[in-house]
This record gives structure tokens, sequence and C-alpha cells, in this order.
């Protein structure tokens, strides 16, 4: 069992999926729900999802995080879900440290899969726990703030809030 909840950000609501045990499964803006569903669904086909309020430590975090602890999150435990590669891509994320940006070459080049480039960014597009496993932080080689399944203006603004963006820079 599953359960589903609406959490507040400056940046819309959110929807989390987490088990029982609190572990975070999927994160989400509430107006992306159908990709939550989807990238959920992919992991879990046929689970049941109950809405619930969010465990207290998770809600917790969210909260710090948004008032500009930007370390709050790095404790929140999250599914291990994907495919090999998926998981690799998806921990490095989590090791990019919060204020920092690493380009898709360098977070391939992390892995130890410096010409997999392409491959980070489908996994990157594929990541269902937006904010947690913090796929905003991966930018164009150039520094252009390349595609956010949240959208471009949320990446940017969590990137200065963060501390990666200077904050007149959109």
């Amino acid at each position: 069992m599953f359960t589903l909840s609406r959490l507040p950000s400056p940046l819309g609501e959110l929807l989390a999926i987490t088990a029982q045990d609190g572990t975070l499964h999927a994160l989400d803006f509430a107006d992306y729900v159908d990709r939550l569903q989807r990238l959920f669904a992919r992991h879990h086909p046929g689970a049941a999802v109950v809405e619930c309020p969010a465990p207290t430590a998770l809600a917790a975090a969210l909260t710090a995080y948004f008032a500009g602890d930007v370390t709050a999150l790095d404790a929140v435990p999250v599914a291990r879900i994907g495919s090999d590669f998926q998981r690799k891509v998806w921990a490095a994320l989590r090791a990019i440290p919060a204020g920092e940006t690493r380009s898709y070459g360098q977070h391939a080049a992390a892995i130890g899969q410096p010409t997999a480039s392409r491959a980070i960014g489908l996994a990157n597009g594929a990541n269902p726990i937006g904010i947690v496993v913090p796929c905003h932080r991966v930018i164009g080689s150039g520094g252009a703030l390349t595609g956010y399944a949240g959208g471009v203006e949320r990446k940017a603004w969590l990137l200065r809030h963060e501390g990666a963006l200077a904050p007149l820079l959109a």
C-alpha cells in the first residue's frame, strides 16, 4: 500500500507517493500528475495508492528545504527503483551538492561512462522523484538550463534557491 500526499511549496503544490515505511517513491508538481502516475506505475504496476497526509519526516524536510536549508532533503529515504543504470544515475544526482551543478558530460563521467551523456539525459527524464533526487542540478555544457520535467522556470528557481545561479539570472 502506498500513500499519495499533497504538500505546499513556493513553486506550486507537490504530490508525493510514499511506502508505509516512509520511503519516497515519487515526487512531482501537481500540474504534472499524469507524469507522476505514469512513472510510478512503471515501477509499481497495479499498486494501490490512497490519499493520506505526508509522513512527518518528509513534510518537515520539504518545509526546511523551501525555508532555506538546502541540505534538508539529503536524508530523505528514496526507493531503490529503476534499472541498474538509472539507479546509478539517480544516486550520482544525489551526490551533487546543493548549490552546485554538473553538465550532462560531467554527470556521465561521474558514473564512469563519459560517453553516455544522452543516456544520462534519458535517465534524468525518467526520474520519478523530483527535487529530492535533484535532476535540476544537471545543466547543458555551456551552462544552459536545458529541459526539466517541471519546467525550466522551476529549474531556474530551484537553482537560484540553492545558490547555484545568480539571483537575477533566469
